[in-house]
């Protein structure tokens, strides 16, 4: 385990009763398949220990995600240390406004659908120049070898406001140009910005392997990117009651361009709604999104397990 790992310091929460305790074991798969996006930083527990509940039911590879500079080092340094882990390194896209405006800091807690950046202490030094040297060390680690991605980087209008939307596309542009000069996939978290992130992608010419992350578009779209041969990476949300958008894309998504994920902790499956979540907890994605496809689910854990590998190329 490297020496920077953090685990239960970053927890999704501690298992007091049973709101906060981690949901069972799910019934293991019979064809081991990859978690596309997790965490594993804001997991309780050791990294090893993570690796190996999910192992036991089928999850056998996991793709650790940088949402920061701290975040993205961990990633490497984990990838390295783990040879069932692979790395994507990257400013998140509420990363981007805050270096450049120099707003106060903000929590560890990771965006994925589920979450948010909150602002706490002092204010950080900012502007164009910070913006500069943070994207130049992602592009120092978007070199090694076991980093196999540049993401988590794209759009978030949720959280940021119009005076953030320029730093956000201009790291988003410039964490296409580093996916594309290392060959590595570029991970996109799209939230609220659709239209923008496709016309950003068009623009710049997105990379051979673009994963849109917790895809979060409906059937439309989800053609949209088939035909420009975007991987879409469906996560827990794909579950919820009022998620029929999702399960719309689903249906009409290519086989070959599908992936599952966690987003962990964050966006657990039901009917574990709001405990906290970790790669074990994919073979209920994996049954859930089978069921929408009417596919035996050996046949789409067969093609999720191929389709991960050839999208991060390991």
């Amino acid at each position: 385990m490297p020496s920077s790992s953090r685990s239960a310091s970053r927890s999704a929460g501690s298992p007091a009763g049973e709101k906060n305790a981690a949901p069972p074991l799910p019934e293991p798969l019979r064809v081991p398949v990859a978690d596309s996006h997790t965490h594993l930083d804001m997991q309780s527990g050791t990294v090893a220990e993570g690796l190996a509940k999910a192992a036991s039911v089928g999850v056998t590879t996991v793709v650790q995600v940088g949402c920061d500079l701290k975040g993205s080092r961990w990633a490497a340094e984990t990838a390295a240390a783990y040879e069932n882990v692979h790395a994507t390194v990257a400013l998140h896209p509420n990363e981007a406004p805050r270096i450049v405006h120099g707003d106060p800091g903000v929590t560890s807690q990771p965006p994925g659908a589920g979450g948010g950046w909150s602002r706490q202490g002092a204010r950080v030094p900012g502007g164009a120049e910070a913006l500069d040297e943070a994207l130049a060390e992602i592009d120092r680690l978007a070199a090694l070898a076991h980093v196999k991605g540049v993401g988590e980087t794209g759009l978030d209008y949720f959280r940021t406001g119009p005076e953030g939307k320029e730093a956000q596309e201009r790291s988003f542009r410039a964490h296409i140009e580093i996916a594309k000069r290392h060959g590595k996939a570029l991970v996109i978290h799209d939230r609220d910005a659709h239209a923008d992130v496709l016309r950003v992608l068009k623009e710049e010419g997105a990379p051979e392997r673009t994963v849109f992350h917790c895809y979060s578009g409906d059937a439309e779209m989800a053609e949209i990117c088939a035909r420009a041969g975007y991987f879409m990476s469906f996560a827990g949300n794909v579950t919820f009651k009022n998620a029929q958008n999702l399960r719309d894309a689903v249906a009409v998504a290519p086989l070959e361009l599908l992936l599952v994920e966690t987003d962990a902790p964050f966006l657990t499956p039901a009917p574990y709604r709001g405990r906290p979540n970790a790669p074990y907890l994919i073979p209920v994605t994996v049954r859930a999104l089978a069921a929408v496809r009417d596919l035996d689910e050996d046949t789409l854990a067969t093609a999720l397990a191929a389709n991960t590998a050839r999208a991060f190329a390991y």
